[in-house]
């Protein structure tokens, strides 16, 4: 089954895949097949449906954060630190301890945690792990020492360091976690290899077939190029730059054109005005009704923002603006209206995350054709944090997805990973329950802006691809598109909302060719 260019529902029993690794016809039940293929395969009556796209996330730190230490199954601070002294114990000749994933919420800390708690794991090896929304790192003495942070450090522009006792404390927050990771050994091209192959590993094996990649930097760049010019480059990258210089520097006077096949594209730039809610860098209209004083931190003036939305529209280039707080939410939306009718040939703006918006602000999303990029799994993960960061009366704007539809934006879904699992089925089953995996909370959380079921899928197949130009290409199966398809053990729009989590996928095929098969599947059926 597919959904078609319209989003109409359409069902078939067979593909013909050309040469080119498009699709040349759908079958249906009495249509004639071929006579003489050069290949057949028989999927026994599985369900096929299009690879996923997934609208937003990062493919290197994916790969790097899998080849790291995890925290993100660590439920409280001794669990971190035990967890980290094993990690630390198995690889004894590394420079820097490195890896992420900790919410200190998660664990009920109620506070940061400090250098000195990671001390107490890590002794005296540079440590350096990231939070899970990539917003704020925590590092040991030893990383302060190597970076050359004391207590006269100031912090900087659109960021903040955590003190303790009139010192650094360990934690630095968006901005100022480039003052540790300037002095961080730097990955040889060989690690970045490593890293997207267990990257591309990962996301083909969960049925995203393509993706935006958000924030790609000159070396993620060169590490797709080589993956593809080896021809192990499987799926498909959507990249936005980490600036307009970077963009510049690698596309030149305009977006690339799509290379390997239709698998790379830098076609955007991304930028960002704030940090996050988690951290509390989120720039708000108010102050946190949990911090009261702090707004957040706003990354860019009016003007900067302007600056350069202009220096890279006027080559062509989308924009895909991190928004998080109401107040960057308004940044952008003004800026936008300030821009379009200078920039109006199919710019597709894309508003990233859109999470907290001011009421007031949700049918400005209408204009423009902007694009609202949300993730659905941030939703049942941010939903505690969310009412204690802006009370209760404050949450009529958040994570709206259904709002967005209803003032005419384009709602396109992803998954941030690896602030979270790329899996594309919980982010399937929370865009229509808006419950998490134990199906809390009963009846959704602000149910009111849950999507369809078809409309959460259009989200993560056709809009997805639309929002990174690729809808002439992929996002569904027709006559003339890739074949990209996913083989999986259940039909997803017969199945409940915890078993669509659990969706198995089987089979992953790329432009007609199949480039993942679960284990237990092998050897089943011949091409």
């Amino acid at each position: 089954m597919t959904l078609d260019a319209k989003g109409e529902l359409v069902r078939f029993n067979g593909i013909v895949i050309g040469t080119d690794g498009k699709v040349v016809k759908l079958l249906k039940r009495g249509d004639k097949r071929p006579d003489r293929p050069d290949w057949k395969e028989d999927l026994k009556g599985r369900t096929v449906i299009p690879g996923m796209v997934d609208a937003h996330g990062h493919v290197m730190s994916l790969g790097f954060r899998a080849l790291a230490l995890d925290l993100s199954a660590t439920r409280s601070l001794g669990e971190a630190q035990d967890a980290i002294r094993r990690y630390a114990a198995e690889n004894s000749t590394r420079r820097w301890l490195t890896g992420g994933g900790w919410n200190q919420e998660v664990w009920g800390l109620g506070r940061f945690p400090t250098a000195a708690e990671l001390d107490a794991a890590t002794g005296d090896v540079p440590t350096w792990l990231v939070r899970a929304d990539g917003h704020a790192g925590w590092a040991n003495s030893a990383a302060m020492k190597a970076a050359g942070i004391t207590a006269t450090t100031k912090s900087p522009a659109g960021g903040r360091i955590e003190m303790v006792a009139g010192k650094p404390g360990g934690v630095f927050v968006d901005a100022a976690m480039a003052l540790i990771e300037k002095a961080l050994p730097q990955p040889t091209p060989r690690d970045r290899n490593a890293a997207f192959i267990k990257a591309q590993d990962i996301l083909l094996s969960m049925g995203v077939t393509a993706s935006a990649d958000m924030g790609t930097t000159i070396d993620d760049w060169m590490t797709y190029r080589r993956m593809g010019d080896l021809g192990i480059l499987r799926m498909r990258i959507m990249s936005y730059s980490d600036g307009v210089d970077t963009a510049l520097q690698v596309a030149g006077s305009g977006p690339t054109p799509w290379l390997y096949g239709d698998k790379l594209r830098m076609g955007g730039i991304k930028l960002y005005t704030d940090g996050a809610l988690g951290s509390r860098g989120a720039w708000l209209k108010a102050p946190y009704a949990d911090a009261p004083g702090n707004s957040g931190l706003p990354f860019l003036t009016d003007a900067q923002l302007l600056n350069s939305i202009s220096r890279g529209a006027m080559d062509g280039f989308q924009f895909a603006i991190h928004a998080i707080g109401d107040r960057a939410n308004q940044q952008v939306l003004d800026a936008i209206d300030e821009l379009s009718d200078t920039y109006k040939d199919g710019q597709r703006w894309r508003i990233e995350h859109a999470q907290i918006v001011d009421p007031a602000d949700l049918p400005r999303f209408g204009k423009h054709g902007i694009i609202a990029s949300m993730q659905p799994v941030h939703q049942s993960s941010d939903r505690a944090m969310a009412e204690a960061r802006l009370g209760a009366e404050r949450l009529a704007g958040a994570y709206a997805w259904k709002s967005m539809l209803a003032n005419g934006a384009r709602l396109v879904f992803g998954s941030d990973y690896p602030v979270e699992s790329p899996n594309p089925f919980e982010g399937w089953a929370t865009g229509f329950t808006r419950q998490d995996a134990q199906g809390q909370p009963f009846g959704g959380w602000r149910p009111e802006e849950a999507v369809s079921r078809e409309q959460a899928w259009r989200a993560f197949t056709i809009d997805a691809a639309y929002a990174g130009f690729g809808e002439k290409k992929f996002g569904h199966l027709a006559p003339g598109m890739r074949a990209d398809f996913i083989v999986i053990d259940r039909d997803p729009l017969l199945a409940s909302p915890s078993d669509l989590r659990s969706t198995t996928v089987l089979e992953t095929w790329v432009g007609g060719e199949r480039v993942f098969q679960r284990a237990a599947q092998r050897g089943e059926g011949g091409r």
